[in-house]
């Protein structure tokens, strides 16, 4: 019966149903194989169909489509909405052409029959079959039927299935090919055809149009672009609480769009109002799908940029290279882990080329045992983990306020008078008056001077654990409004209107203020903490090489030890000074200490005032920072970078680095490498003596640059190779705690409602503003135009 058809078809090769079939079939469908499954014979009872429920939504789900014939939903039972759009995934994936290892037999006893798998071979484009009922189906007769027929034998293909064996074979006669002459499949044949060619679509028809009206589209939707792009720029939300015509205010993008039109009768004859209905390019839908294009070609830039290059990874955030945001149900280092594979296995990262990872302190990071550093090493064993030195010093700073009970008291007094000060907007306004008196009034005396930026009225700044640097500057703050934020207090303690709980929180802090022990910490404080503060600000810088972070630890370390051995004499100077300058009482050095914040002790009156402020204050607080800084900054604790931080010097260490390589990369390095190592850097010492050029290099990056400029790098590329992984290590991760400030900027109180992926979107591109700049419209707007059929043309 085969042979009979397979006879009949290749006389009628050139028919006009084979060349229809020809015409209609998709690359796909032309090379897509029957699929093999083994079915069970209890499945062959189950006539009844599955239907799955079909999501109302304006997109389909098309894992709950069904691909059996049988158990399929009917065309007409699917929303209008949806039709096309499911036409579109069965034709993609074709006819369902199931192969079983013996199809089940039917009809009389004497002589059953069963289906033959080589139909389908006849029948390519078609002929489907389903082992739910052991029937044969058109695909494209099920596709166009957009309503029940209840003609006789009109349902036979599409609904109940046929399986009356007999009547297929036997030439002219066969059912097959009495089927596809019949106008029923012709016409889903011919609607097939149109489906997949999508400049015949009649919505393209109408939409056709000139080059003129294709230059007025693209110049709405460049407009739309850059209004979107700018707003990111600037984290500003894109929509607006009232959109409508009458609205006062219908949001940024919208009212951007108003303006920039205001200013250009081309751009303004164009849009909004002027723009077509099914084309204004200004819905959410519209600004995401944008938003996406840019982000993802930011992520494929860094990609590139990448390349096959070693790199370091950093979670929590990555300001450097931002790639986007990850939801993490918990912070378990292995959950943190798994999601960081994902991340880059789906950028197609070689995860066997980390060679360095920065995490901030915290115990899932930086773990030893079950760390997500750790977890990482077990994979990749040369990824080391740094410990960022900006959060190391931040952490000393806090240790060292901790540890001493009457600085750690400051803090919180500190605290407790810039609150009560700047409780409201009165107080603030009465204390940038008090200061702007005192400003007029040491002009007058000529004790200052005026001069352009001079003598600026500021405020007092509260200070954070979290931002590095603020104690500093809320200690350098109050000092600077000192006798303004005495007279605040005066006036709410005399202020008979305010209540008893304000009066007595101002008395509190006006006595704190007014302290010796206060005042001595205060300057004792802007002191250690001014020393530190240039270290602290070099570590948040963007980029920051090894060297020069080892050479302001050591600055920082020598300073304080100084300030210790050398600098009591002249501090206890400077703080009687303010002091009598300020109206605030000095005790006598030399007489008996007695505590005045705390009950009497029992050595009072056993050691002076002298003793107490030098060696329980001065000494002591500066003894604790140093130990923290020596702790958290020791050689055994930065091995790695110390021995890296000889190459950038004005003659290397050629054993450390050798040292530095058999340690820590050895799977970077062969043996023979390794030797051939030594001869370059003896070499290249040798050569940085008599060069100029290499002479004058005082960082790694530089002796990079330098290399590749003279011509260098491949006569000493073991010696450039060993610079590259050591730039790789993430000295600080300071500059990557903004992509978490961008989040704040953009997650607000009257934003928490975004998704992560439109989050993560509007991050990369606020973040990686330098890249995304770059990208043209044109380009964008061709990739918008590839990226789904569109109604107008551009």
């Amino acid at each position: 019966m085969g042979k009979t058809i397979d006879s009949f078809f290749k006389r009628k090769e050139s028919g006009g149903a084979q060349e229809s079939s020809k015409r209609y079939k998709s690359d796909k469908t032309s090379t897509s194989k029957p699929e093999e499954h083994e079915i069970q014979q209890e499945n062959q009872g189950n006539v009844e169909a599955q239907i799955p429920e079909t999501n109302t939504n304006d997109e389909v789900d098309e894992n709950k489509l069904e691909r059996d014939p049988a158990k399929r939903k009917q065309m007409w039972e699917h929303p209008p909405n949806l039709k096309e759009q499911i036409r579109r995934f069965y034709l993609n994936e074709g006819p369902y052409q199931i192969k079983l290892a013996k199809y089940p037999k039917s009809g009389p006893r004497k002589n059953p029959r069963k289906f033959i798998y080589s139909w389908f071979g006849v029948f390519p484009n078609w002929l489907e079959y389903s082992p739910t009922t052991d029937a044969a189906y058109c695909h494209l007769c099920y596709l166009f039927s957009d309503k029940p027929n209840v003609s006789h034998g009109h349902d036979s293909f599409t609904v109940k299935g046929f399986n009356n064996w007999k009547k297929v074979g036997g030439g002219k006669d066969c059912v097959f090919l009495n089927h596809i002459g019949t106008t029923q499949h012709r016409s889903a044949l011919l609607f097939s055809q149109n489906l997949l060619n999508q400049d015949a679509h009649i919505e393209n028809i109408i939409v056709k149009q000139n080059e003129e009206q294709i230059k007025k589209n693209r110049l709405r939707l460049k407009v739309t672009i850059d209004v979107v792009r700018w707003l990111t720029f600037q984290a500003c939300a894109l929509r607006g609480h009232d959109e409508s015509s009458t609205s006062k205010n219908r949001g940024n993008f919208l009212e951007m769009l108003q303006l920039l039109g205001s200013y250009n009768d081309e751009v303004s004859n164009v849009i909004l109002e002027n723009a077509p209905y099914n084309s204004k390019y200004t819905s959410n839908d519209i600004e995401r799908e944008i938003l996406n294009i840019i982000a993802n070609r930011v992520r494929t830039y860094i990609r590139d940029e990448v390349g096959d290059s070693y790199f370091c990874i950093m979670v929590d955030e990555s300001r450097d290279e931002f790639l986007g945001l990850v939801h993490v149900r918990d912070t378990l280092s292995a959950t943190l882990k798994s999601s960081l594979w994902e991340q880059l296995l789906h950028y197609q990262f070689d995860v066997s080329k980390i060679r360095g990872q920065g995490y901030d302190g915290a115990s899932n990071m930086r773990g030893e045992w079950n760390g997500l550093q750790a977890l990482v090493l077990k994979d990749c064993p040369y990824a080391y983990y740094i410990h960022c030195f900006a959060h190391r010093l931040q952490l000393a700073l806090v240790c060292a306020s901790k540890e001493v009970m009457p600085v750690h008291k400051f803090f919180a007094d500190l605290v407790h008078i810039i609150n009560t000060v700047c409780a409201s907007s009165k107080r603030h306004d009465e204390l940038q008056e008090a200061k702007r008196d005192e400003v007029k009034k040491l002009l007058e005396l000529g004790e200052i001077k005026s001069g352009k930026g001079k003598n600026q009225v500021g405020t007092l700044k509260r200070a954070g654990d979290t931002r590095w640097g603020s104690h500093f500057h809320s200690i350098s703050s109050l000092l600077d409004m000192y006798d303004a934020s005495v007279i605040v207090l005066k006036r709410i303690q005399d202020d008979s209107s305010s209540r008893y709980n304000q009066r007595g929180d101002a008395y509190a802090a006006y006595g704190n203020l007014k302290s010796f022990e206060f005042v001595f910490i205060l300057h004792l404080m802007k002191e250690i903490m001014g020393k530190t503060d240039a270290l602290s600000q070099a570590l948040q810088k963007k980029s920051q090489d090894i060297l020069n972070a080892m050479d302001q630890v050591s600055v920082a370390k020598v300073s304080l030890d100084t300030m210790r051995n050398d600098g009591w004499d002249n501090f206890l100077k400077d703080v009687p000074f303010f002091c009598e300058k300020h109206q605030v009482n000095v005790p006598d050095m030399k007489s008996p200490y007695v505590s005045t914040n705390y009950r009497p002790r029992r050595n009072d009156l056993q050691i002076t005032f002298g003793h107490y402020y030098r060696a329980d204050l001065f000494i002591s607080t500066l003894d604790k920072q140093l130990h923290e800084l020596n702790t958290r900054f020791s050689e055994h604790t930065v091995e790695l970078l110390s021995l890296s931080a000889s190459l950038a010097t004005k003659e290397i260490n050629v054993e450390n680095i050798c040292l530095l390589v058999e340690r820590y990369y050895p799977r970077d390095f062969t043996e023979r490498e390794r030797i051939e190592l030594q001869y370059q850097l003896e070499n290249l010492n040798i050569e940085m003596t008599i060069n100029p050029r290499l002479s004058g290099v005082s960082n790694l990056p530089n002796l990079c640059k330098t290399l590749v400029e003279t011509q260098k790098r491949e006569t000493y590329n073991l010696v450039d190779r060993v610079c590259r992984l050591i730039m790789t290590l993430p000295v600080s991760t300071a500059t990557t705690e903004r992509a978490f400030s961008a989040m704040k900027i953009f997650k607000t109180r009257l934003r928490n409602k975004m998704s992560d992926a439109y989050l993560a979107d509007s991050l990369v591109i606020y973040i990686e503003k330098e890249i995304a700049e770059n990208f043209d419209s044109d380009s964008i707007i061709d990739e918008f135009k590839d990226l789904k059929g569109r109604r107008a043309e551009l």
